[in-house]
């Protein structure tokens, strides 16, 4: 990539921002590779010195020479000639990473998308453990609107690692949100757009990311709708000023929303939610609300559930856990809610059946284990019992650790200025 690196993206970061995002990934480049011509140049020494080459070493020196120009080539920003030879470099060693993470980073500049993906493709095929290199395939794969795809490995860019103070793990969190707006994993997008607080990124494209995740809306934000797009931006400051925990910002939000759109769907519930730490009563409210206007909403009777069990009021809780499971068979809090109120009402083996397969659809989730090891318990099956006391344990550790990290980086995370994730 040049200084220009990605300006042409559907969601960009500002020019200085995309210049520090292009000089990283060469920089991530370099460092890897930094090492191998010191190795290459000790074992070259050690050899006996020959009158004429073998094809092994004039392989390798054309190699080296190829790599050399291309080098070149692309610090002084002439990138086709740079892609050429590189080209030629891969030709000789076609599983050579840093050829392929240098030609697809050009590409992706150029916004050659497709070429770009199919480098990174190459990379993760030879490097699949290289979290930068599945989150730019990631990258590429939004663009190519292959969204599937661009889901499952943006998601594994993550867990993989992708240095978290850098500018590509802002773009690529940014990314991955969407893809959950995408596919109506709603809370799992708010979730991962709360992280932008941590690190004070307020931008006008993080705000109506959260707009999209709290009115619920499964479109991408340059296809909202423009009569949509005010509301959209009002429910984005409700929503981080929610997950900033700035109640007062947040609750004047909610009440312009309610103001100028009573009947529009999910701003009742969103606002539910938002209550239901302080007054339960008005939360409950609110939820009833949402389904007066969508009679089908799933999330309101989810919600509805779990306050009324935590009231111990099952009779109330069970027909509403079963009807959101009914309409949202692989939502997992519906499983989890409708499993735990079975199990209090004594109906312990459709209780296991429906936490087998909450923890089925979210095998990462600490409650969904808990609540399928009581069950187990009441059941007498102890060794099952005991290993999901030992994973719930396992998962909740994990949590804990990456919670301490959030909160001890949070201070020195704090920023200023505000970016916008391209």
């Amino acid at each position: 990539m040049t200084t220009t690196a990605v300006r042409r993206t559907v969601n960009r970061f500002p020019v200085t921002t995309a210049n520090r995002l292009y000089w990283a990934l060469i920089l991530v480049a370099v460092l890897l590779i930094c090492s191998a011509p010191a190795v290459t140049q000790t074992t070259r020494k050690a050899r006996p010195k020959k009158q004429t080459q073998t094809p092994t070493a004039r392989t390798n020196a054309s190699f080296d020479r190829f790599v050399k120009l291309a080098d070149e080539a692309r610090q002084a920003e002439r990138f086709e000639e740079a892609l050429s030879l590189y080209g030629e470099a891969l030709k000789i060693r076609p599983k050579w990473p840093e050829g392929w993470w240098y030609v697809g980073a050009i590409f992706y500049q150029r916004d050659q998308y497709p070429q770009a993906r199919d480098a990174f493709q190459n990379l993760v095929a030879l490097e699949p453990e290289r979290g930068p290199a599945w989150a730019m395939l990631g990258l590429c794969l939004f663009q190519t609107a292959e969204y599937e795809r661009a889901a499952v490995s943006l998601q594994r860019g993550r867990s993989l690692g992708v240095n978290d103070k850098s500018e590509l793990a802002d773009v690529v969190r940014y990314h991955t949100a969407l893809m959950y707006l995408r596919f109506e994993y709603f809370e799992n997008a708010y979730d991962i757009l709360s992280e932008f607080v941590r690190v004070g990124h307020e931008s006008s494209k993080v705000i109506e990311a959260f707009g999209l995740a709290m009115l619920r809306m499964p479109v991408l934000p340059k296809d909202i709708p423009p009569d949509q797009r005010e509301k959209v931006l009002i429910a984005g400051r409700a929503g981080y000023s929610m997950a900033a925990r700035r109640l007062d910002q947040a609750r004047a939000a909610f009440d312009v929303l309610l103001a100028r759109y009573p009947n529009d769907p999910n701003i009742h519930y969103s606002f539910g939610v938002f209550m239901l730490s302080q007054d339960a009563d008005v939360a409950l409210k609110e939820f009833k609300r949402e389904l007066e206007i969508s009679a089908g909403h799933y999330a309101s009777m989810t919600q509805m559930a779990f306050e009324y069990m935590k009231r111990g009021q099952y009779d109330d809780a069970l027909p509403l856990a079963e009807k959101a499971v009914q309409l949202a068979p692989k939502l997992y809090a519906a499983r989890n809610v409708l499993g735990r109120v079975l199990l209090e009402i004594g109906q312990i083996e459709r209780a296991i059946t429906e936490l087998e397969e909450g923890v089925r659809l979210a095998p990462s989730s600490p409650e969904m284990y808990f609540a399928l090891a009581r069950a187990y318990t009441r059941a007498g099956r102890k060794q099952e019992a005991a290993r999901a006391r030992e994973t719930f344990k396992k998962l909740q550790d994990e949590f804990n650790q990456k919670r301490q990290l959030d909160k001890s980086g949070s201070a020195a995370d704090q920023k200023p200025e505000s970016r916008n994730p391209r």
